[in-house]
């Protein structure tokens, strides 16, 4: 799997560069999900008043978030990767919006760290771009059990 990132934040982290945080929690997905290799996920870190254009123009909610997440394929099953990919190169799985300076607010109000909570968002919202949500109760309670289990792997994993 291609994980392309852009940093567009001038935000010092607590654990340094976030790209290692954010490749070993899309890979631990990518794995359990058995994920093909021939797809590619696009994570921007990006500030408060660009993620809030972003969610005003695509969901037409006009505040900030944490994370946003627009998968490129559907699914019939949640996690259960079933489509035909054209063999011409990579394919987008999907784009990943991180807002770093709600990560790190959410860091700080939760009581973990800034790594854990960066993993959890990039966790969180690999589970969307593979089919899961959580607007049904029913929904919700998987994808949390999804997340937790995913998020327990990724913590185990070293760099």
């Amino acid at each position: 799997m291609k994980i392309y990132i852009e940093n567009e934040t001038r935000i010092a982290y607590d654990f340094g560069d976030p790209a290692p945080v954010i490749r070993k929690a899309v890979r631990a997905v990518a794995k359990d999900k058995q994920l093909p290799d021939g797809l590619e996920v696009n994570v921007i870190l990006t500030t408060p008043s660009v993620i809030q254009s972003i969610n005003r123009e695509n969901r037409g909610i006009d505040s900030v978030t944490d994370v946003l997440s627009f998968p490129y394929f559907d699914y019939e099953t949640p996690g259960v990767f079933d489509a035909e990919l054209d063999g011409d190169g990579e394919e987008i799985l999907g784009d990943i919006i991180v807002c770093g300076g709600r990560m790190k607010e959410q860091a700080k109000k939760y009581g973990h760290s800034q790594k854990r909570e960066l993993s959890f968002l990039i966790v969180h919202s690999m589970l969307h771009l593979i089919g899961y949500d959580h607007i049904k109760k029913e929904d919700a309670e998987l994808m949390e059990s999804e997340q937790k289990r995913l998020m327990d792997e990724v913590l185990k994993i070293r760099r």
